[in-house]
């Protein structure tokens, strides 16, 4: 029988794993799965600071507006389990055009992830530039 931290062991490494699928399919995109793992109620929180909802995520990914090209973990994942709720907190290095222009960096990445009937699912995401040395 496992013991409860065994179980959330094998959670966050499922968290981790959902969360590099996520952003896989954010770059090539492979827009079913995208769908499939944000939530319908997901929310974005750009680095400029705007609000962006699932559909319009999305949307803009499908459209072209918005490119991924690297979207890669250059930190671990860390991941912290609330019951049905996960938060996973990474260094990210991102590349694409966005708007059709052109921008690259490193990010902090924040994904609140909850356990629904489809599974596991992101519901929020906060992206913040990282600028300089920290």
């Amino acid at each position: 029988m496992e013991t409860s931290r065994q179980t959330e062991a094998v959670t966050d490494q499922r968290i981790r794993q959902i969360e590099r699928e996520r952003l896989r399919s954010l770059v090539i995109p492979d827009l079913q799965l995208a769908e499939r793992l944000h939530s319908d109620d997901y929310e974005l929180i750009t680095p400029g600071g705007a609000t962006m909802s699932k559909r319009e995520y999305l949307d803009a990914i499908a459209s072209g507006q918005l490119t991924y090209s690297v979207f890669d973990p250059v930190s671990e994942i860390r991941v912290r389990m609330y019951g049905g709720a996960a938060i996973a907190r990474y260094r990210v290095r991102i590349d694409g055009l966005f708007g059709g222009e052109p921008d690259s960096g490193e990010f902090w990445h924040t994904d609140a992830y909850e356990l629904r009937a489809a599974g596991w699912q992101v519901v929020w995401s906060q992206a913040t530039r990282i600028r300089g040395r920290s």
